[in-house]
């Protein structure tokens, strides 16, 4: 029976646990490792980045840690709280956040300086341009050709063919 020949890329992928001792190695992982110089290399050097790690200790806090973090809080608790008004009472964001509004109303309500919207009157008389098909298009085509479909015959005999299937 023939063995699988291990790629590097699938030995990468077990070098973290190969390095901290959590697996041992497989015959075919064992055979790759002797064959490829890079992998057995790479392998060493995060056995050794993992012994490092182990001979690692975490420096102790200072003693007075505990009381100048009690005092931060203190301090920070005891400041007061700006609220979502706040910006308000600079004057500099205000007068600017005034102008804005009043540029965005003054260009709603002239449209560009031309004129002044009063009512949706002035809506029905605006062209609404839309696809040929679409239910807007349609009723755009019916409302500009209305006396034409109103003269048509043939409509009239396609409804008395349609009345004669439907009562026989």
């Amino acid at each position: 029976m023939k063995e699988l020949v291990m790629t590097c890329d699938e030995i990468h992928g077990w070098m973290p646990d190969l390095a901290a001792g959590f697996q041992e190695a497989t015959p075919a992982v064992s055979e790759h490792l002797r064959a490829c110089s890079g992998c057995t290399e790479k392998l060493e050097q995060m056995r050794q980045t993992m012994a490092l790690l182990d001979e690692w200790q975490a420096p102790e806090p200072s003693p007075y840690f505990d009381v100048r973090l009690q005092a931060r809080l203190r301090e920070e608790m005891a400041k007061p709280q700006r609220g979502w008004l706040q910006w308000v009472r600079q004057p500099a964001l205000a007068l600017s956040v005034a102008v804005l509004l009043i540029a965005s109303v003054t260009m709603f309500r002239t449209e560009g300086g031309m004129h002044v919207r009063t009512g949706p009157k002035e809506f029905a008389s605006m062209p609404v341009a839309a696809e040929p098909g679409s239910a807007v298009g349609d009723l755009q085509a019916l409302d500009k050709n209305g006396e034409l479909y109103s003269d048509f015959d043939v409509l009239d005999d396609l409804q008395v063919q349609q009345d004669v299937t439907a009562n026989p």
